[in-house]
């Protein structure tokens, strides 16, 4: 089960999966210049929720169909530093 967590830096937004950087997964689509970001609906949140789903899922096109979903659901409602793991992210799909 691979483990997913989100915090702040002196260096910004930091996001890894099993300790290592997530990649953001602008080959697939670029939302946001900036990089990821979450607690709110936006570009950031946005290409945060694709590149969780892509690297959950494998699939990269049906990240980006489920995606919007997902950063309005989920992204959006993560507090400043926060966990998440394989099993909360297949739950939160089948919601």
């Amino acid at each position: 089960m691979k483990v997913y967590e989100g915090g702040r830096s002196l260096d910004g937004a930091v996001v890894t999966v099993d300790r290592a950087p997530l990649d953001p997964r602008f080959d697939i689509h670029r939302f946001s210049r900036m990089g990821f970001e979450w607690t709110y609906e936006g570009d950031g949140p946005r290409q945060l929720a694709l590149a969780l789903l892509a690297d959950h899922l494998g699939d990269p096109q049906r990240a980006l169909a489920l995606t919007e979903d997902f950063m309005r659901s989920v992204v959006a409602e993560l507090d400043n530093a926060w966990r998440l793991t394989s099993a909360d992210i297949d739950a939160a799909l089948a919601a």
